[in-house]
């Protein structure tokens, strides 16, 4: 067992598969959610259960938090019962939750002010990877909190980069981001114009992956992209999201607007609990 104790917060589709992987590494973990029946099968798996954020913090060493968005991790922070409700100095808050610099920066002003550690760690891959322990995890606070962190984020992840300060993790993130947002969109427009003019996606998509323009993202979309089935491994809705932060964050490149454009539309059909690649209907 290792000696670190570990509290999590949010198990959605993504916090889910990674808190089940500490588990299995052999920690201690406790876990909390709002919807109390996705803490069923933690349980099961001899997780305990804590009544509040607040409660967590108070038994545990560390504590994450992989939620959707930057209102509900401000409201897990800030909430009655929250993470800070009650002073607990020198313990670890991570946020691995794709939310905007601006944000990271509060919540680490905020934790400082209760003398808590805080990191943010966000991550690049989706559901899959959350599963297999292959993420790759972008880190910003300080060195020491980083280290202490390290072994945990060595079961969740492939590799972790510790980036520099705190902001600079979030904005790597929503970096890697709007290329998955050009990759899609490119993927979708090429198949679809292919389509059109007498070439199945069967063989664009042969052509697209045997060749240079052939990446990690093309080859796992495949499937769906030739069924017309888009369950989500990462939904519509939190690209939307995530390239709106990116806006806000300053981005000001030439294929942002139309980029968000496209999304967003897709978003406003209906399309934002499948999968990323259900970009494909819209267009």
């Amino acid at each position: 067992m290792n000696k670190l104790k570990l509290g999590w917060i949010g198990l959605g589709n993504m916090g889910n598969p990674m808190a089940k992987n500490l588990i299995k590494a052999g920690f201690e973990v406790v876990v909390f959610n709002r919807t109390k029946e996705k803490e069923t099968e933690f349980i099961e798996s001899g997780a305990k259960s804590a009544d509040s954020p607040q409660h967590l913090l108070e038994i545990c060493d560390v504590v994450f938090t992989m939620l959707s968005n930057d209102e509900a991790v401000k409201a897990v922070f800030e909430g009655e019962s929250g993470l800070l409700a009650k002073e607990q100095p020198g313990k670890l808050i991570i946020n691995m939750s794709t939310v905007s610099p601006d944000t990271s920066r509060y919540l680490s002003k905020i934790s400082s002010k209760h003398q808590l550690e805080f990191l943010e760690a966000p991550v690049s891959g989706s559901v899959k990877p959350a599963q297999d322990g292959t993420l790759i995890i972008l880190v910003g606070g300080t060195v020491e909190s980083y280290n202490k962190a390290k072994p945990i984020f060595d079961v969740l992840g492939k590799v972790s980069h510790h980036l520099g300060a705190i902001g600079v993790g979030s904005s790597a993130k929503l970096a890697i981001n709007y290329l998955l947002g050009l990759n899609l969109q490119g993927l979708a427009e090429t198949v679809l114009f292919a389509e059109k003019n007498g070439v199945s996606r069967e063989d664009m998509l042969a052509i697209v992956n045997e060749g240079a323009c052939g990446n990690g993202i093309t080859k796992l979309k495949s499937s769906s992209i030739i069924n017309n089935s888009f369950p989500a491994a990462f939904a519509l809705k939190h690209l939307v999201k995530d390239l709106r932060l990116a806006k806000e964050a300053g981005l000001d490149a030439p294929l942002i607007n139309p980029l968000f454009d496209s999304f967003n539309h897709a978003h406003d059909m209906g399309l934002g609990n499948e999968d990323v690649m259900a970009i494909m209907k819209s267009l």
